[in-house]
């Protein structure tokens, strides 16, 4: 039975589907906005596997070629791994629902989401977040709250949801809001200097059009009548809970609060192990080792919100110490060392010219990146031995978000004509590394003499909430991050919002709450801020001596093809005499780099030669291709040559040009007349004294 439901959400109908697509998995759905759709397929294990304490989701968004008509590019005509969006996407789909399957379900489950038609007006992303819950919630799977999503854009004084393409372009204010019927589970954004009150206002407008999404899906759960597999969830014996924590909880506040995060973990172990010791049975042993995994959780909530303080004894608002370095790296074009607390990033910045951008394939078209933050988190930065096998999905998501927050104040290609790439690798990690990317970054181009329009900073802002008694937290720990109620991390300039990244594991998240995170994050940027202005306030006036030179000229359009020349053959010869590479555009804007000032410099002369124009008045240096009885011609630009003759040679009488002259011979000369005809008089005589 085909069961479908829809609605107008924004400017455009949208529409859920079940029934007739993907009939034996566990839930599918397809969505459709527009004329852009996904089909999302869901299925998952009742059973768990034995000894599984995990809960194992895949999730996979793939975007189809097919769907807007166009081939994959490469040799192989076949869409191959996943994209950057494609995983970005993915993770936007994960972060939301993980946390809202029933505790105790560890069953296999996976989620894939395909893009079936593409519309080049509504971006597929949120319809493929929407179409993944469903699939899950109008299954046998234990999701007992349907949750939806909506893009919000902020156009011309209005906010929009699910804007278009072309509105994106135009909006100051680009958010993924994921939520159910009454709560925000997952915030996604990036900005160009929005206020605080402006992104409350808008978390508010995503959560009224969310709800109208659940209450669609609601409707084709009543219709469908879906049995939900029942999950035991684990139960708690208070008898045993209670003596343990009569026994150790003391002990275990004295290890939670112990300064340093390598020291309160020795603490925490040895007591760990000391408790677990303390029973002879194996499943008692067990036992034991569970509970005070729920006791340590639960005393450090408690050590928050009732006494009211923090377990490395700081403020609710007070931003760890911070420590930094610019100039670091000797050889890089600009590089920084951020240091906040015990999270510290090592930034360094390349530059390069156009060529050296980063093509972005994908079902809206090829796209040249000029700007790009590339994030690493080693296993030695958290004191693990694990292998570095490239970066995970969490390395990719960290990362874009720190370029989401840089984007806004890198400088248009027309201002600084350069391919900037800040890579951050993560030495050391304890909360919010993310954000230590962003601080960093920004030094790392202050530090290269990139131009920026304002420096940025982020700060990651933290939650424990029971009932109507919370503490927001800043600048938190990765203890307060686990342990925690909400990740919510804002990067901006003294001006504004740039980025924001939430996730929130409660309901009942107010307006108020959620203003004063925001306040409290204000706060805190504007003190990282002013740490990182101590360092360097202004970008370098001068590029650092290594690093390469730029020279932006125009060619006219029908001068192009004499710098190529036939075969590129010309252009090839600069770039080895040189040393130089150059970029010509289609619109005759021609980028030279050049490694030094000197190889930038001569090739700039070479083309400058090649593309010049005789000017009447103006003398040159030029060089004599032939003699004859009546003159001598004479190359004066490369390609262009004009006629001396015979009488303008000296200032006395010439009998013959070879008296004078020979071919080879350089001699400056003045240029007298530009012919209608196209012929160039030049004189000698006209420079000679007398």
């Amino acid at each position: 039975m085909i069961i479908k439901e829809s609605m107008m959400l924004g400017d455009a109908e949208f529409s859920l589907e079940t029934g007739l697509l993907a009939k034996q998995a566990h839930g599918s759905i397809v969505a459709r906005y527009g004329d852009t759709m996904v089909l999302a397929a869901c299925v998952g294990s009742e059973e768990s596997k034995p000894g599984q304490d995990f809960f194992p989701l895949t999730v996979e968004y793939r975007e189809n070629y097919f769907a807007a008509g166009k081939f994959p590019g490469g040799y192989i005509k076949r869409e191959g791994r996943m994209t950057l969006k494609e995983t970005l996407t993915s993770r936007l789909i994960d972060r939301p629902l993980r946390p809202m399957f029933a505790e105790g379900y560890l069953g296999d489950t996976t989620l894939n989401a395909s893009v079936i038609s593409y519309d080049n007006t509504n971006d597929a992303d949120v319809v493929g977040m929407v179409a993944a819950a469903a699939s899950a919630y109008l299954s046998p799977l234990p999701l007992h709250d349907a949750i939806a999503a909506v893009r919000v854009g902020y156009v011309d004084g209005k906010l929009i949801v699910n804007p278009t393409v072309d509105q994106r372009k135009d909006s100051t204010l680009d958010l993924i809001v994921a939520g159910t019927k009454t709560s925000i589970t997952m915030v996604e954004a990036g900005a160009k200097f929005v206020s605080e009150e402006l992104v409350v206002d808008a978390l508010e407008f995503a959560q009224q059009n969310i709800a109208k999404i659940v209450d669609l899906i609601e409707k084709m759960a009543k219709k469908m009548k879906i049995e939900k597999w029942e999950v035991s969830k684990p139960e708690i014996d208070t008898t045993f809970y209670k003596a343990m924590e009569k026994k150790i909880g003391k002990k275990l506040i004295t290890a939670l609060t112990t300064k340093g995060k390598k020291k309160g973990e020795v603490a925490l172990s040895d007591l760990k192990k000391e408790w677990v010791a303390s029973f002879e049975d194996e499943e008692e042993q067990a036992k034991a080792a569970t509970y005070f995994s729920i006791l340590k959780e639960r005393s450090f909530r408690d050590y928050t919100l009732n006494q009211k303080k923090r377990t490395d004894g700081r403020a609710f608002d007070e931003v760890r110490p911070i420590s930094i370095h610019v100039g670091y790296l000797p050889k890089a074009h600009g590089s920084s060392v951020f240091t906040r607390g015990e999270t510290q990033a090592l930034v360094s910045l390349t530059l390069g010219t156009s060529s050296d951008a980063q093509m972005v394939d994908g079902l809206a078209g090829e796209q040249k990146q000029t700007f790009m933050l590339h994030y690493n988190f080693p296993g030695f930065s958290v004191g693990e031995p694990k292998p570095s096998r490239g970066p995970g999905r969490r390395e990719l998501g960290h990362g874009a978000l720190a370029e989401r927050a840089l984007a806004p104040v890198v400088p248009f290609n027309d201002k600084f004509p350069y391919t900037v790439r800040l890579v951050s690798d993560i030495l050391e990690s304890n909360g919010s590394s993310s954000m230590a990317s962003v601080c960093g970054g920004s030094l790392a181009m202050l530090d290269a003499g990139v131009p920026l329009v304002k420096p940025v900073a982020g700060v990651a802002m933290g939650l424990v909430m029971e009932g109507d008694n919370y503490a927001v937290l800043t600048d938190i720990q990765g203890a307060e991050d686990h342990y925690g109620d909400m990740d919510f991390k804002v990067a901006g300039s003294e001006d504004g919002i740039t980025a924001l990244q939430m996730d929130i594991k409660v309901k009942g998240l107010t307006r108020e709450i959620m203003a004063k995170a925001l306040d409290q994050a204000r706060a805190g940027r504007l003190h990282i801020l002013g740490k990182m202005n101590e360092a360097i306030s202004q970008p370098r006036k001068d590029l650092a001596d290594h690093a390469p030179q730029i020279e932006t000229i125009m060619i006219p359009v029908d001068k192009i093809r004499e710098v190529i020349g036939p075969g590129g053959k010309v252009i090839r010869s600069i770039v080895e005499k040189s040393g130089a590479k150059i970029d010509i555009e289609d619109s005759g804007k021609c980028v030279i780099f050049g490694t030094d000032t000197k190889s930038c410099q001569t090739a700039l002369q070479m083309v400058q030669d090649l593309i010049a124009v005789p000017e009447e008045g103006k003398t040159y240096l030029g060089k004599i291709t032939r003699i004859t009885d009546f003159g001598a011609f004479v190359e004066i630009i490369p390609g262009t040559e004009g006629l001396l003759h015979i009488s303008e040679i000296a200032n006395y009488r010439v009998r013959a040009v070879t008296d004078e002259l020979q071919e080879g011979q350089e001699v400056m000369v003045k240029v007298l007349a530009l012919e209608k005809n196209g012929r160039i008089k030049l004189s000698r005589k006209a420079l000679l004294e007398g």
